[in-house]
């Protein structure tokens, strides 16, 4: 069982996301807790500048909005959004935060992604706990 589970949720594809918080809750040993994480695409600084000052504040707040949304109301488990790389950004949350556990939802693998890697092979290369993909 593990007591800290991180369940990555990519709000702009269509995943699996029951299937892997019902994993989750399996897995969860008592007074564990579940963090769901969405990771928002870093915009390059040379285009934020022509951005309005609240934008990047108002688009974190969309996307948490979202994230809360798509967990159905669901009070045991922690919504957090941040920016980033998203398999830089989940492995690097899990180090941070002593994640025992990383359940990830993946698409079957194309062509593209053997040559270039999803978001799902990158944190099972390089995370530093077990990850358990869903499919």
């Amino acid at each position: 069982m593990y007591s800290n589970i991180l369940v990555p949720i990519a709000l702009e594809h269509d995943r699996d996301t029951a299937g892997a918080f019902e994993v989750a809750r399996r897995l969860l040993a008592d007074g564990g807790e579940i963090t769901a994480l969405h990771i928002l695409e870093a915009i390059p600084t040379y285009a934020t500048t022509y951005l309005p000052e609240d934008q990047l504040k108002n688009r974190t707040s969309d996307a948490k909005t979202m994230l809360v949304a798509e967990l159905g109301g669901v009070k045991d488990v922690k919504p957090v959004v941040m920016t980033g790389h998203s398999g830089r950004s989940i492995v690097e949350y899990a180090d941070k935060y002593d994640i025992d556990c990383i359940i990830i939802a993946s698409h079957r693998p194309g062509l593209q992604d053997y040559l270039l890697g999803s978001t799902a092979a990158r944190v099972v290369r390089h995370a530093n706990c077990p990850v358990h993909v869903i499919r």
